[in-house]
């Protein structure tokens, strides 16, 4: 069962503006539409069995709108694509909107340091961190570089490890193998600790020397198979994957098994 466990979708009537202005200032050309449709038809061309949607709150009043989008979605694909809530750190609420979304029923968050203009080490990263680790949510965060917004660098390896070491979050998902571009500061600093590693939009740009010194280093039980869909394309993911791991029980792994253990199906 291949589980891509980084996938973004936007609702029908902003997708098209969304999608136009993040591929103009990436420089990325868009491999769906940024539709849920266009999502599970990837899918379907792609053999991808289950598609995590990563939401990201670029502010705190999009709170109510995200969730809700987000819970839409679940009900209408029922397991095939499970979408993660959204909030800002910057909330004031952000402790009542981190139960709604436990209440919700949503498994997990997503942070994006760089949309959200805030580093990780911020006190309200932190505290966002702990208390969606205290409700038992899954954390997901865009580590390192993000290529539409290079500079600064809003989630280093090094701040994450502080956080981490301060902090001790149960189920951290760091997205990009770590820390997009970072790689040699992963491979030094985050490694071995009690974090997921996700492939989203990195087979393209690590070494594949790297990427494979990571995964044995880190262990394969904690590299969770992404794409970052609609930035790269699912069926290309696939064989990346399938030539990059040949040993079948590595492979199954990755492409699934540690997804269905975090996600707890």
């Amino acid at each position: 069962m291949t589980i891509d466990f980084h996938t973004h979708i936007f609702p029908d009537k902003i997708a098209h503006k969304t999608i136009e202005f993040l591929s103009a200032k990436s420089g990325i050309k868009n491999k769906t539409d940024g539709t849920v449709t266009g999502l599970y038809e990837s899918m379907q061309k792609s053999g991808v069995k289950l598609s995590v949607v990563l939401p990201v709150a670029t502010k705190p009043s999009q709170f109510a709108s995200i969730n809700r989008f987000a819970c839409e979605v679940n009900e209408k694909f029922d397991g095939k694509i499970i979408s993660f809530g959204g909030l800002h750190p910057e909330s004031e609420n952000y402790k009542e909107e981190l139960r709604q979304i436990k209440n919700m029923g949503l498994k997990g968050i997503k942070l994006h340091p760089d949309y959200q203009e805030i580093f990780i080490d911020d006190i309200a990263c932190k505290r966002v961190i702990y208390e969606a680790s205290a409700l038992g949510l899954i954390i997901a965060v865009h580590a390192g570089m993000d290529i539409g917004y290079p500079d600064p660098v809003h989630c280093p390896p090094q701040k994450m490890r502080a956080v981490i070491d301060e902090i001790h979050p149960e189920k951290l998902v760091l997205a990009h193998m770590g820390g997009w571009k970072q790689w040699d500061d992963v491979e030094r600093l985050l490694c071995g600790q009690n974090v997921w590693l996700d492939t989203a939009f990195s087979f393209e740009y690590m070494q594949k020397e790297q990427f494979e010194h990571i995964v044995q280093k880190h262990g394969f039980d904690r590299i969770l198979f992404a794409t970052d869909s609609p930035w790269s394309a699912q069926d290309d993911y696939v064989k990346r994957a399938e030539a990059l791991l040949p040993d079948k029980k590595v492979r199954d792994a990755v492409l699934g098994e540690n997804a269905k253990k975090l996600l707890g199906i």
